[in-house]
């Protein structure tokens, strides 16, 4: 507990005073910083709403709506591979970071070199040195540079502190680690996973901590025959028994998960429109039989079976999560394509004014257009994971924007989006840093009070998240899950 408050006074007090636009006004005051709970609104001096604001965010649960995390007992034994190529500081660098590395100019060659564990953890700094300048203040690299600070006490990372961050990575990569970062640090009620490591739910040895999304994406983007099927025993000839084997996963796991994820949008728009099943019949069986397939077909199977499963999430009182806007990785992204998700995002609306979306990360960078939509549809939610470390400038606009355009509980502030769980305490950080700040410059330029901004800091980090999700529902059903008894 000590060490929970340390951390919280420290970046609230610290870094967050470190923005320095506003610490400089000294006694000045706003309009709009009345004393919190005065009715009278006498006007309070900018740095006291300065430091109620982010005293409050810091000390706010928070509850992570996104993220890749592969189980503790997984990441202590390096069982995955491809997930976990290397097992020192390096791999906190590995998922996100390494793409601004590439971008900068680091080969491959180096990078794969980096990311093995065929080179020793200390002299790993010589790859990176170079492109470190170039790198050091992105949304990446500030993430790791915070997570670097607070867990292993290192104020940068160098060729003077690489080996005690070394030092502190073994240190800290134990036993109830990810409890410790997630719960006692990072001040993180729940983590929602949505699982890389095959499995369309993950049965996770901490389900309350790592809360899991069913991955719909290979129900209709393929379909993914392999990764389905073969669990539920059914023997699929034809259209309708695919259905069921959608049918088997969300009878299995719909209680027990917290809503759907598809990234489909790494592979298309996501204008999906409502195909019936005799439409698509014809070209499934192309599909099944590995013949070929052309675009127009391959989209009325997909659209069909995507609109299967979100029908199946929806009557099972699921929210349903889609990718929107920017990719990761490097040298790939079809920057055009983007442009449309917000619209297609609308007309998924129209398609299914029951089902609860939850658009993520704001769509970067067609974000005005997602407040548009939050605030036309009252079944369309923005998340905004990911976004702090895409561009955390840009994330602070996003938030004061959403309030003041869009209702609050429409927003979701944060999933980490990592592989690696040591970042999420870095980003973790940013996006408090970021949401104190929108409040603060939405009381400074007198469009809310001091006590409407305190008002949203609990609706926004964590009550929404509890609400769309139905997290006290889940916990309970998670309690008597057959595999954590």
């Amino acid at each position: 507990m000590k060490a929970k408050h340390r951390m919280s006074r420290r970046a609230a007090l610290g870094g967050f005073a470190a923005l320095g636009a506003v610490a400089a006004l000294g006694p000045s005051t706003s309009p709009g910083a009345e004393a919190a709970g005065n009715s009278s609104r006498k006007p309070v001096r900018l740095a006291d709403a300065r430091k109620a604001i982010s005293e409050r965010v810091f000390n706010s649960p928070l509850i992570d709506t996104h993220e890749h995390l592969i189980e503790e007992k997984q990441r202590l034994a390096c069982a995955n591979s491809s997930h976990v190529p290397c097992d020192d500081w390096a791999f906190l660098l590995s998922h996100y970071l390494n793409s601004d590395l590439l971008v900068a100019g680091m080969s491959q060659a180096d990078m794969d070199l980096f990311l093995s564990s065929k080179c020793d953890p200390i002299d790993k700094w010589k790859l990176v040195a170079p492109y470190w300048p170039a790198v050091r203040n992105t949304g990446y690299a500030q993430a790791v540079r915070i997570t670097v600070r607070e867990l292993y006490g290192a104020e940068d990372l160098s060729a003077a502190t690489v080996a005690k961050i070394q030092a502190g990575y073994e240190k800290v990569r134990r036993p109830g680690f990810y409890r410790r970062i997630l719960q006692d640090l990072g001040r993180i009620e729940s983590c929602q996973v949505n699982c890389l490591t095959g499995e369309p739910f993950k049965q996770s040895d901490m389900p309350a901590l790592l809360m899991q999304d069913i991955s719909i994406v290979g129900m209709f983007a393929g379909p993914s025959f392999r990764q389905y099927a073969p669990a539920t025993g059914i023997d699929v000839k034809t259209l309708g028994d695919w259905h069921r084997v959608i049918d088997w996963w969300f009878e299995r796991y719909a209680q027990y998960a917290v809503a759907v994820k598809s990234q489909n949008a790494y592979s298309r728009d996501i204008d999906y429109a409502r195909v019936p099943a005799e439409k698509a019949e014809a070209a499934f069986q192309k599909v099944l039989q590995k013949d070929p397939v052309r675009p127009e077909e391959r989209k009325l199977v997909e659209d069909h079976l995507f609109w299967y499963a979100v029908d199946k999430a929806t009557a099972h009182h699921l929210p349903v999560k889609l990718h929107t806007g920017y990719y990761a990785g490097q040298n790939s992204m079809p920057l055009a394509r983007l442009q449309h998700n917000p619209g297609s995002a609308s007309e998924l609306c129209l398609l299914s004014p029951d089902t609860q979306f939850v658009f993520m990360h704001i769509c970067y960078p067609h974000y005005e257009a997602m407040l548009a939509l939050a605030k036309q549809f009252a079944n369309a939610h923005v998340d905004m994971c990911w976004s702090w470390i895409i561009n955390p400038v840009a994330a602070k606009d996003y938030v004061k924007k959403h309030i003041v355009t869009a209702p609050a509980n429409k927003l979701l502030p944060f999933g980490g989006d990592y592989i690696p769980v040591e970042p999420v305490l870095g980003h973790a950080a940013i996006a408090r840093r970021g949401i104190a700040q929108a409040l603060f410059e939405l009381v400074d330029e007198g469009w809310l009070t001091l006590t409407d901004a305190l008002d949203l800091v609990d609706m926004i980090l964590h009550g929404n998240a509890r609400r769309i999700f139905h997290l006290s529902q889940r916990t309970e059903a998670l309690k008597n899950a057959p595999w954590f008894k």
